[in-house]
This record gives C-alpha cells, structure tokens and sequence, in this order.
C-alpha cells in the first residue's frame, strides 16, 4: 500500500526557516512525481511545489518562489521543503503528493494530477 508521511512543520517566528520532510514506503519512489501543496484555514487547497520523478525539474507558486526550495533523495525515498524568510501568510497545513509519472522530466500544479496524499503538517509562522 502506498503511503506517504509529512513531517518537520511546527511553530516558527516571521524570517525563519523550516525543512519539510515527505517520506515514501510502498513504491519505487523514483517513478513518482512529487509535490507539495498547502491549506490554510478558510481557504482551498493551493500548490505550492512540485518536482519531476528525475528530480531535474522543479516547480514553484509565484508567493513562494525564492524562498522556497524542494528538493528530492531518490536512494532515501524522501523529499524535502526548505522554508526560508517565512511568512505568516506561510501558515496552513502543508501536504505532500504523488502522481506515478516515471521519468517525467515535468510536474504537475493541479490537485487532480496526483493521485497520493499524506496526512498533513501544520506550519504556523507567528511572532
């Protein structure tokens, strides 16, 4: 069964930084398309990230771009969401996502194109 975890949100002031963690089990993780998405309370469901099965493209929303990083280990089944020069516009609930794509050289922005989610983790950025 194809699972996916999320983890590394918490409570962070204005300007800091957080490192997001997605981990995989139950599928060969290489073939995936990977990204991330964000929620915040009262609003849908918006892209954030995203990053090909070969790891050679990625992805950003214009509110996130340059201070946000994604980044991929194949050999670790991991992805990963470095948060820099957060906002608190930045708080939701950040999730994961894979969409079977083997060597993609693209990814996906729409909800619909990924087929796996996680659970969630909140970041709140607050002073």
């Amino acid at each position: 069964q194809l699972q996916l975890a999320e983890s590394g949100g918490g409570l962070v002031q204005p300007g800091g930084s957080l490192r997001l963690s997605c981990a995989a089990s139950g599928f060969t993780w290489n073939y995936y398309v990977i990204g991330w998405f964000r929620q915040a309370p009262g609003k849908e469901r918006e892209w954030v990230s995203c990053i090909s099965s070969t790891g050679g493209r990625t992805n950003y929303a214009d509110s996130v771009n340059g201070r946000f990083t994604i980044s991929r280990d194949n050999a670790k089944k991991m992805v990963y969401l470095q948060m820099n020069s957060l906002k608190p516009e930045d708080t939701a609930i950040y999730y994961c996502a894979a969409d079977r794509r083997p060597f993609a050289s693209v990814c996906y922005t729409r909800i619909n194109d990924y087929d796996y989610w996680g659970q969630g983790t909140q970041v709140t950025v607050s002073s």
